[in-house]
């Protein structure tokens, strides 16, 4: 196998099995995946994915339980037709792959989506959460898109917009103990800088002993000792979600 000598840091997960509850739809340039709740509902979400993409099974898990929880859930394709990284890809060329896909370069499709979510579904309210890349594209919007009401970025890398936190709307940062890629140092460094410059409602929390990706690319039922802390992120979630939507 490739890269036995260095494991894919981004574990992918092991849900390839799951199909999903929604469908794909075009939104003008963009493909996307939606699942809408039972009920008519005018809170929607847009769900931004990590590096392995729109279509990732783990990732439209989580768009099926924000509409099992009564929100319209969209996850669009913000890599627009570029390929998602692959686990078999070799890590030396991420850095080049990264280049060509910023997370601060997202703001022509969210305004796509969020005409599509009003115009088509009704939505009234928006917010928006995203994993790993789509973590820091998360804390992107949460710094000027005036549209949405409400964010959570999970793992969202924070090198990416390190000097930035004056935030517009409400955000959780949802942060694993033992994260590779983001290290506690970091973590505290954003939480003093919130501190001096954001006017919002804002928290971060740090679950124990969990590994990056944990809340999406875990299953509940592998490891028993994680399984608290994966629901607690996702019922963490879906509640802070339900304060401000």
């Amino acid at each position: 196998m490739a890269n036995e000598s260095r494991p894919c840091p981004c574990d992918i997960g092991d849900r390839f099995d799951y199909g999903g509850r929604g469908q794909e739809v075009q939104v003008e340039h963009i493909k996307a995946y939606v699942c809408k709740p039972p009920a008519g509902t005018d809170k929607a979400v847009i769900v931004i994915h990590d590096i392995f993409g729109w279509q990732l099974p783990n990732t439209r898990y989580m768009a099926d339980m924000l509409a099992a929880n009564g929100y319209i859930a969209i996850c669009p394709d913000f890599f627009v037709g570029q390929e998602a990284w692959k686990p078999s890809n070799d890590w030396a060329t991420f850095d080049d792959w990264l280049k060509t896909r910023n997370a601060g370069k997202i703001d022509k499709e969210v305004d796509v989506i969020l005409k599509y979510l009003s115009e088509q579904c009704g939505a009234k309210k928006i917010g928006v959460i995203g994993f790993c890349w789509g973590g820091a594209a998360v804390q992107h919007l949460m710094l000027k898109n005036p549209h949405l009401k409400t964010g959570v970025s999970l793992y969202g890398v924070i090198r990416f917009f390190e000097d930035r936190s004056s935030l517009l709307h409400p955000t959780f940062f949802i942060f694993a103990e033992k994260d590779d890629h983001i290290p506690l140092e970091q973590v505290t460094l954003l939480e003093k800088k919130l501190k001096q410059n954001c006017k919002v409602d804002y928290k971060l929390k740090i679950y124990p002993g969990q590994t990056h990706g944990f809340v999406h690319r875990k299953r509940e039922d592998i490891n028993p000792q994680d399984k608290p802390y994966i629901e607690e992120g996702r019922k963490d979630m879906i509640n802070w979600l339900n304060k401000y939507l």
